[in-house]
């Protein structure tokens, strides 16, 4: 569990492959603290476990399903991703609780700078995705935390702060930018629900 707060932005420095599954090594040092062997972290908002690690980097192995529902399969070497441990109990929940589990692969279709705050317009992967934004709720942009300024019937618009800009990989997107998107976790339960209820 996270809360789309992200702690660093690391490296990826060697993208590898070994039969169907792809080893990102990335640079980090910030999410070195705590994540050994076997622990979570999410990277560009998708979970991934750590499968070895040194004093400046930590490797992660990226099967099939994850390379083919994200846009981890497209990094390659000195991409920058967001990165960020799960949530400690106790701790402030900054964000909104994000699982980690990339719902689709959205694009940018348009972006534009107000004074130094940035306006992105995100077109939806897929009509299914509707339901699941709402206006003023929560949505994981490569494991941004971010809240939905404009909903249309087939893409959102965010507002990107400068902090934000500065201190993730938004600050770098473009028009035609393939992200990953995690839709509000409790969103996905109720529309689940109330399909298995026969309602619309």
């Amino acid at each position: 569990m996270f809360t789309g707060i992200v702690e660093e932005v690391g490296e990826v420095l060697a993208v590898t492959s070994e039969g169907a599954t792809r080893r990102l090594t990335v640079r980090a040092a910030v999410a070195l603290d705590g994540s050994d062997v076997g622990a979570s972290v999410a990277v560009n908002g998708a979970c991934l476990t750590v499968v070895a690690r040194d004093a400046s980097t930590l490797a992660f192995d990226v099967g099939p399903e994850t390379i083919e529902r994200t846009t981890l399969g497209r990094l390659r070497p000195g991409a920058p991703v967001n990165l960020e441990r799960p949530l400690r109990l106790g701790t402030p929940l900054g964000g909104h609780l994000v699982l980690g589990h990339v719902d689709g692969v959205a694009t940018v279709n348009d972006l534009s700078r107000v004074e130094s705050t940035a306006r992105v317009r995100i077109a939806l992967p897929d009509p299914e995705f509707a339901p699941l934004i709402v206006p003023k709720g929560s949505v994981a942009v490569d494991g941004v935390s971010l809240t939905v300024a404009v909903l249309e019937a087939a893409a959102f618009e965010v507002m990107l702060i400068p902090h934000t800009l500065a201190a993730t990989t938004l600050g770098r997107l473009r028009v035609g930018q393939q992200v990953n998107i995690e839709a509000d976790v409790i969103g996905k339960y109720v529309v689940r629900s109330l399909a298995l209820r026969g309602a619309s």
